[in-house]
Formats: structure tokens, sequence, C-alpha cells
């Protein structure tokens, strides 16, 4: 990718993944655009000449046209779209859970940043990427997180989708795994109400782990990029699980043969 072409627009900035990888994307020559609600979160990059905040609330329609507009002003075309927004909450039993937030929140997980990227879609340079992000669920039951998990699955299909539309574009959607952020706060204030998971979450929490690093999220970024679109795109990829590391041949290899993997399949018993 050349220098010209090096602009990001990075949805939920000022989430933890997010900052992170605006910064690995400024330290790497890119010209990052980050939005989000809370421009404080990224008061650190405000003075890099490289960054602009644009504010963003994705609970609204109006202030992602403004987000949009805000970006089209520059005159910038973005050649990679990252989005790594998102909430857990509400958590709970579906049937316990106050169905306006629970529609917020699917709202929020999902359709919103497609609202955003489909808003940006004609200020895109040639062959952009765009990264999505997965998350717990999407691959088992996920007990009392529905609307985050049914999210993620929505998110997954619709990378599918695009990537079947439009042949100019590499979409993909990477599941980091548990990652340090302030999201687990969500999961600890839900309390009894997240069944099984509080107790994960505070083993996790009081271990002390990182988890998966920022680093290797923007490593996994990196391979999904390089591979390009007849490997990475349309795929659904875990950077704890998958063979991407120290160049990933042999898993490219497996995907550029095999236009099935990892996408939403049903199989027929044997």
């Amino acid at each position: 990718m050349t220098a010209e072409n090096k602009t990001a627009f990075v949805l939920g900035a000022t989430a933890d993944i997010g900052l992170g990888l605006c910064e690995r994307l400024l330290a790497d020559g890119w010209r990052v655009a980050g939005a989000g609600r809370e421009a404080a979160r990224v008061a650190s990059l405000a003075s890099h000449p490289a960054f602009r905040f644009i504010a963003c609330d994705l609970a609204s329609p109006a202030s992602i046209a403004a987000a949009v507009r805000d970006f089209a002003a520059a005159g910038d075309k973005w050649s990679l779209f990252v989005s790594s927004a998102g909430t857990m909450e509400p958590i709970g039993p579906f049937f316990d859970l106050d169905f306006d937030l629970w529609e917020r929140s699917v709202t929020v997980n999902s359709t919103a940043q497609l609202r955003v990227l489909h808003g940006l879609w004609t200020h895109r340079a040639p062959r952009p990427h765009i990264m999505l992000m997965a998350g717990g669920g999407t691959n088992n039951p996920f007990t009392n997180y529905s609307a985050y998990c049914m999210s993620k699955i929505a998110l997954i299909k619709m990378c599918e989708l695009i990537d079947d539309e439009t042949e100019d574009a590499n979409i993909f959607i990477v599941g980091p795994g548990y990652v340090r952020t302030r999201i687990h706060d969500e999961t600890l204030r839900a309390g009894a109400a997240a069944g099984d998971a509080l107790g994960k979450t505070k083993d996790f929490l009081d271990r002390g782990e990182s988890g998966t690093s920022l680093d290797e999220i923007y490593s996994h970024m990196n391979w999904c990029m390089m591979q390009g679109r007849e490997v990475a795109g349309g795929r659904n990829f875990s950077t704890v699980h998958d063979a991407w590391r120290d160049g990933g041949r042999d898993l490219a290899a497996r995907l550029a043969g095999h236009p099935d993997y990892f996408r939403l399949r049903r199989r027929a018993a044997d």
C-alpha cells in the first residue's frame, strides 16, 4: 500500500482496542480519523499531526451522518476501515431484559456500524480493506449475552455478503479472544445476571493476564490485509486459534483453495 493512500477510519477509537490500533497505525505512517463519543479518551493523540478526532455516537443516526460529513469535508479517501466499537450490555436472560435496551444494543453493535460504513463508501480509495470485530458466542452459546452475540453473528454474515457483492474490497472479521479492556466492567456490573461468565471474567482479571495483546490484533489485521481478498475476503478469523503467525502460508493456501472455510455454513449430517 502506497503512502499516499494510507488513510484509516477507526470507528470506536475511544475504546481500548480502537485506541491501541490508532496508536499503531500512526506509528506505521498512517493518517487516522478516529471516531467515537469521548474525545478525552484519545487526548494522548490529539497533538499528533496525522490524527483527527471525529465525534460519533452510534446510537444516533444524525450523529453518524454528521461524522460521515466531517470525514468527507477533509477530502480524504480511506483505504482502511476498522470497527472496534461495541458493548455487551444489557446482560441477562433475554426475557428478563428491557427490550428497548436490548434492541438498542443490537443496533449499536451491528447495524449502526454498518450505517457508518455505508455512509463512507463513496469516500473510499481503490481496493480498500475493512476489518470488523467478532466476539464471544459466535461458535457456541453465550448464555445471557444474546444482544451482543446476535449482533456479532450479523456482522459475520454481513462480512460474507459484502464480500460476495463487492469485488474491489477486502472485508474480513476478526475475533480477538479475551483482551484486557474496560468491556469486562460490564460483566462485573451485571453480577449474577452474567451467569457463568461472571466467574470466568473474575478469574481472568484476578490472574492479571493480559489475554490477547493489542500487538497481536494489529499484526493479525495486517496479515489479513497482506493476504488480500482471495484469502481473507468474507472470512471470520480467530486471532488466538488460527495459524496466521509466522507468515501463515499453510492457512493461506487452505483458505484460497476452499471458499467455504471460515464462513457461516450449515452442513448436512453424515
